[in-house]
């Protein structure tokens, strides 16, 4: 499944879990880091078009037996690729939970991008390529990749080191109403107090998903922040109801936003 091409190997917080229990987060402003929301708004400030952000997610499962310093090196490659000019934020790291998936994941990426065409052009830059012949296709043997558009941009574009991400994936049933569904997801920010820094949307790279077409992320200051939010489990529930029908399952990951380039698992 994961080719070197023209393609992202790689391609979102609150869970939203329809087959498991959920948890409800709290919100926190995150400080903002070299790359802000004003970044983006200069980039695009010689057209018409509104800034948007493409959320970019990967997934893998990481052979058993592996070397941790091989694990490390390509956490540090994929990390390092924060220096290609396309990239707004870039992260690598293992996972801090897996709270529902049908196979045990254990790494995330999560990147960020201006437009598809960055999205792309990242995919097919030497450097990428690279990290991902010589580090990554020799460890995994599984991965995963979801794309969306961003239905808002996102305050904090590059959240900062320490703080914590809550992945949701959704498959939808044949026919299910994928609009409705995400305009519960959009609701949560309004409806659930503590609910922030979260963005949602369809994926747009169906071969490399398994299944999966609705991907949301959310971040949280730190795993305390994230671990202090399970108090309003009723009003989620109530919240799932509304859409339970349309999903046939489901994936929730958890992780941490590393400090810098790892030097050993």
């Amino acid at each position: 499944m994961i080719c070197v091409r023209a393609r992202p190997l790689f391609s979102s917080p609150l869970s939203l879990s329809f087959s498991s229990s959920t948890t409800k987060h709290s919100p926190t402003l995150l400080r903002l880091p070299r790359r802000s929301l004003s970044t983006v708004a200069m980039s695009s400030s010689s057209t018409t078009t509104p800034p948007e952000i493409i959320e970019h997610i990967v997934l893998f499962k990481v052979k058993p037996e592996t070397d941790s310093t091989k694990i490390a090196s390509m956490l540090n490659g994929l990390n390092s690729l924060l220096s290609l000019s396309q990239v707004l934020h870039i992260s690598a790291s293992p996972l801090h939970r897996v709270r529902s998936s049908p196979s045990l994941f254990t790494h995330v990426l999560h990147s960020r991008y201006r437009s598809k065409d960055d999205l792309n052009a990242y995919a097919a830059h030497p450097d990428h390529v690279r990290v991902v012949k010589e580090s990554v296709l020799p460890i995994c043997e599984d991965v995963m990749a979801v794309d969306w558009v961003a239905d808002r941009v996102p305050g904090t574009l590059a959240p900062p080191p320490g703080s914590a991400a809550k992945l949701t994936f959704l498959k939808v049933k044949e026919g299910g109403d994928k609009e409705e569904i995400v305009g519960v997801i959009k609701g949560l920010r309004e409806r659930i107090p503590g609910v922030g820094e979260i963005t949602v949307g369809e994926n747009f790279s169906p071969a490399r998903a398994k299944g999966f077409s609705i991907a949301s992320i959310a971040f949280f200051r730190d795993l305390g922040e994230m671990e202090s939010v399970d108090g309003e489990k009723e009003l989620v529930d109530g919240e799932k109801e509304k859409v339970r029908e349309f999903i046939d399952s489901t994936i929730v990951v958890e992780f941490v936003v590393p400090s810098g380039l790892v030097s050993g698992l």
